[in-house]
């Protein structure tokens, strides 16, 4: 039996604009987009049909989020500290992305270490059997994906990788190198501030930038080149990390790169444009107003024009909130400040049934209520099946 549902009385976000009128799902695809007010007065059951009058709120597809640690702030709320059932940590972030209004999620996860005492490998493999054991289970809402963000100056890396390389659902690779004094972390004293829990003395902190360093010339153009070798040959799309100086991106593109994440500079993010690569910055840097790393400002490079994507990255609710901000605060049509965490991570990363407010696309759909300046989730549907 075909089951329908009509949202009626919303702003439906559409990839051209914003209009007043009705949406109606079967099953689990967009049938019509009407433009018009319906008076609709109530939430009632028609037949098959479920009316639901959204009263003015804002309709949104499912936002897709490409880049988030959450997962492992569930699996180790405290450092050192595993949390004993696995299903149980990844039900706990499932609940909280769809809860911010992603339905699509690439759950990132490391291979590699960033520094001792991360447990990375124990992470990388408790993450992903939870993953296939949670969707064989069929417990999450959200549709979840891997990204494998591959630390390229770790000698273990390729053995964390390769096991996992043919996983049906790796959507992304990401080649990162957080050795310090470059990249994300130029400043030396950003890199301590950022792992102060580790409380290093400065003779430890020299010793440790010393072994880093020594990792970074010995492994990281070989891992690099191996790793390439083994997305190319699946076609999985690959993203550079942190770049920040126009070699990075001249490097990024000679290597088959499709997307840039987190550039630190703005000379890095204009080079990322002209070569045609996909700009992804941090949500949470729109919400703060700056990076939290002391790097270029997410709300410049949008300003620029230099900004195709927003990614939570350790903060779920930041993806709805930052594509909102860009809106409110920077003029940028809600559309298009939308099109950051909907249609434009589908583009880049092939998932082409999603993204949009579209007939025959995937209804994935958020309702939404900007409250304060502050957008709201409502409810939440991925695929036609009410998940919020």
């Amino acid at each position: 039996m075909t089951q329908e549902v009509i949202f009626t009385n919303a702003n439906v976000v559409t990839p051209q604009g914003t209009i007043f009128g009705t949406v109606v799902v079967q099953d689990e695809t967009i049938v019509a987009i009407d433009e018009g007010k319906t008076n609709v007065g109530r939430t009632c059951e028609c037949g098959r049909s479920l009316v639901r009058d959204v009263q003015g709120d804002y309709l949104i597809p499912g936002l897709i989020e490409m880049h988030t640690d959450h997962l492992e702030t569930q699996f180790q709320p405290r450092p050192g500290v595993l949390w004993p059932s696995p299903l149980a940590a990844l039900v706990a972030h499932d609940t909280q992305v769809v809860g911010s209004g992603i339905t699509t999620v690439l759950d990132s996860i490391c291979c590699g270490q960033l520094n001792e005492g991360k447990m990375r490998h124990t992470l990388l493999d408790m993450s992903i059997s939870a993953i296939r054991d949670a969707r064989k289970k069929n417990v999450l809402r959200a549709d979840h994906q891997l990204h494998l963000r591959c630390e390229i100056c770790d000698p273990h890396v390729m053995e964390m990788l390769e096991p996992y390389i043919d996983e049906e659902n790796l959507r992304l690779v990401s080649l990162m190198d957080h050795t310090p004094g470059q990249r994300q972390f130029c400043d030396y004293d950003k890199y301590r501030e950022y792992y102060k829990c580790l409380d290093w003395s400065d003779e430890e902190f020299k010793t440790l930038v010393t072994k880093l360093k020594d990792e970074q010339e010995t492994n990281a153009a070989k891992n690099r080149a191996l790793i390439l070798a083994l997305c190319h040959r699946r076609n999985i799309p690959i993203a550079s990390h942190d770049d920040t100086t126009l070699e990075h991106v001249e490097e990024a593109v000679r290597e088959g790169l499709t997307i840039s994440e987190f550039p630190t500079t703005l000379e890095a993010a204009r080079k990322a444009r002209e070569e045609g690569l996909g700009i992804v910055m941090g949500a949470p840097n729109v919400v703060r107003g700056g990076s939290h790393s002391g790097n270029v400002s997410a709300r410049e490079l949008a300003s620029e024009g230099l900004l195709d994507i927003l990614s939570s990255d350790y903060v779920p609710a930041s993806l709805l909130h930052g594509a909102f901000m860009l809106h409110e605060t920077l003029d940028i049509p809600l559309h298009n400040a939308l099109a950051t965490v909907t249609s434009n991570p589908a583009r880049l990363l092939n998932l082409d049934d999603r993204g949009e407010l579209v007939v025959e696309k995937r209804a994935d759909i958020v309702c939404v209520a900007s409250i304060d300046s502050v957008p709201v989730v409502r409810t939440v549907w991925r695929g036609g099946r009410r998940l919020l």
